[in-house]
């Protein structure tokens, strides 16, 4: 409900703000520690991007109100931000994007944890586990990019608006692409935000997509085994579609001004 995120985004905005704040029956401050409000800034941050690769993975809906308080706290506390990318990036370098490569003398077990894998006593999670949490990190960051906090000043910009998913759109087509994880991530990307997208760049985003149909799919095509095709088909598909009807379907799970009423 709109009121429960509210009730949310104020406690987390009171503590940052250095004012005493209620928790599991005791009272806290940023101010009892000198370093108090560095730690609630980077503990914050991280919870954020634990909600991405956990919550958001498994319930796609869940990126809008996760994202929208968020989007507020940045606006308000630009320190929570900059520590939530650094977070993001480190887990998931595909936010940036970046494709780590390996360096001579890294081992297998350290060069898959670059990648983003998860690796515990030398195991490495499955293939699938791991795109999940991936599809997950990158919805989230599709969801910030286009919301804003309804109930704060608007003067200013979005602290971390559109232009950067703009910007992460043309830097992954400019990058060659990688099996299974390129079009997962193209299509989580473009179903979250391409309706904003389209909104703000028109005529160039139809070009863009235009280039992803012609010449970017069958490049991950080249490089795509017979059984790693699921997700490719689901974007080809899908850019199809939207090339067909001049449309970019809204996301599910968007926040409509009557969800702010609840």
């Amino acid at each position: 409900a709109g009121s429960k995120l509210r009730e949310v985004f104020d406690k987390i905005n009171n503590l940052l703000s250095g004012k005493p704040v209620q928790t599991e029956g005791q009272t806290v401050s940023v101010t009892q520690h000198p370093q108090g409000l560095e730690f609630v800034c980077y503990k914050l941050a991280e919870k954020f991007v634990k909600h991405g690769e956990g919550e958001v993975s498994f319930h796609h809906d869940s990126a809008f109100p996760i994202a929208v308080v968020l989007s507020g706290i940045w606006e308000l506390h630009p320190r929570v931000g900059d520590i939530f990318l650094a977070h993001l990036h480190r887990k998931c370098p595909y936010a940036v994007p970046f494709y780590p490569a390996r360096k001579e003398g890294t081992s297998i077990e350290e060069y898959q944890r670059m990648l983003g894998y998860e690796v515990r006593d030398s195991k490495v999670e499955e293939q699938d586990h791991f795109l999940k949490r991936m599809s997950g990190m990158i919805r989230l960051y599709a969801a910030i990019i286009q919301l804003r906090w309804p109930y704060g000043n608007k003067q200013g910009a979005h602290p971390h608006g559109l232009s950067y998913g703009w910007r992460w759109l043309a830097q992954m087509l400019n990058l060659e692409p990688l099996a299974d994880v390129t079009a997962m991530l193209l299509l989580d990307f473009l179903e979250v935000c391409g309706s904003a997208l389209v909104k703000q760049y028109g005529i160039q985003f139809w070009k863009t997509m235009f280039f992803i149909q012609k010449s970017y799919i069958p490049r991950i095509e080249a490089v795509t085994s017979s059984g790693q095709m699921g997700c490719l088909s689901r974007l080809k598909s899908f850019v199809q579609k939207c090339l067909q009807e001049k449309e970019i379907p809204l996301p599910k799970g968007i926040l409509t001004p009557s969800f702010w009423r609840t």
